[in-house]
Order: structure tokens, then sequence, then C-alpha cells
């Protein structure tokens, strides 16, 4: 077992092909959505800061979204029925600090 990944960037995915063969890449990120179990947000591009979280949800197999940006605020993402993956460990922070 293992997992599929499946990956946009609008601007890095022909260097990265090169060197991640294995990786499907996709036209956009509604088509990686399509069936996912989660989304990993690692960019900071304009297309994913205006993602339309309904539709994207729909598109899903389990609305999972670890947003390593924090493009999102835990509020807005709940609000749109995800499992915000990060929000625990941005709660422990700010007990830290």
């Amino acid at each position: 077992m293992g997992a599929r990944v499946r990956a946009f960037d609008p601007a890095g995915m022909e260097q990265a092909k090169l060197v991640l063969p294995d990786v499907s890449y996709c036209d956009g990120p509604y088509s990686c959505a399509d069936g996912a179990d989660g989304l990993v947000i690692v960019t900071e591009w304009e297309q994913f800061r205006a993602l339309d979280l309904d539709q994207m949800k729909q598109r899903m197999a389990c609305p999972i979204l670890i947003d390593l940006r924090n493009i999102y605020s835990s509020n807005d993402v709940d609000r749109h029925g995800f499992f915000y993956g990060l929000d625990e460990q941005r709660r422990s922070r700010q007990r830290v600090l």
C-alpha cells in the first residue's frame, strides 16, 4: 500500500517532472481534488488563495486540508466542512507564545 500523489503548481511542474516522475500532474487545483483523500497546500501562488472551498470539498473523497502556508483561517475552513490538519498545531503554538 502507499500513497498516490497528484500535484499542481502553476510555475514549477516542468522542473518537478524531471525529478518526481512517479507523481501525476494535474491541470489545476480542482482536478487535483477529484477523489482525493486529502489536500496539502505547499505554495502561496495566487491560484490557491481564492479556491472555492465548497467545490473542492464536493470533489474530494475525504475533506482533509493541510495548509502549510497558512492561507486559510481555521474558521473559514471549518465553516466549509473540512478537517483542517494543522489547526491543533497552531493552537499549541499560540499557547506557548
